[in-house]
């Protein structure tokens, strides 16, 4: 009989601030970055399930280390997406390649915080916004999901950030 073979042990982690799996680790995050997070999902649920935007906010506001997140911009990015989701798309929906039917909810909700921070969130850099909601798109949305939301975001921002891209060119 031979002997079970022992799994092979994996390295150790380098302590570079992210999981083996290239995400951030939660300690590393800051408030903004969870609240990000946390709309993303409260916003996925509004677009999947039509939930009310009170009883998605109460929802997550019980959930695990929502007291580590900025709650502010947290209710900003929901309140604000929710009720200027129509804006919202019609600024959006002539930079996409297909209907916005089409494009997965994860990547919906990444597109609209993005959106919604370029024309309500002035102090974020719109570079910061582009790289946030990347990161967003590649730990909760599909495989090449942050390629789409980059493109995306990156069309957008000289129309609602104009003298600030315009700025960041000429440098």
């Amino acid at each position: 009989m031979s002997e079970p073979t022992a799994k092979p042990k994996r390295p150790p982690q380098k302590r570079t601030g992210l999981t083996d799996t290239g995400v951030k680790k939660a300690a590393d995050k800051s408030g903004r970055t969870r609240a990000r997070e946390f709309a993303m999902q409260a916003l996925y649920q509004h677009l999947v399930g039509r939930n009310e935007a009170d009883a998605i906010d109460t929802f997550t506001r019980d959930l695990v280390g929502f007291h580590k997140a900025d709650s502010a911009h947290y209710d900003a990015l929901l309140h604000g997406c929710i009720d200027d989701g129509q804006a919202l798309d019609a600024a959006i929906t002539p930079l996409l390649d297909r209907p916005m039917a089409e494009i997965s909810p994860i990547e919906h909700s990444v597109l609209w915080i993005g959106a919604y921070e370029f024309k309500n969130c002035l102090d974020v850099p719109y570079r910061v916004v582009i790289n946030e909601c990347i990161e967003l798109a590649k730990a909760f949305g599909g495989t090449d999901g942050h390629k789409y939301v980059n493109g995306v975001l990156h069309k957008l921002a000289p129309s609602l950030r104009a003298a600030e891209v315009a700025a960041d060119n000429a440098r």
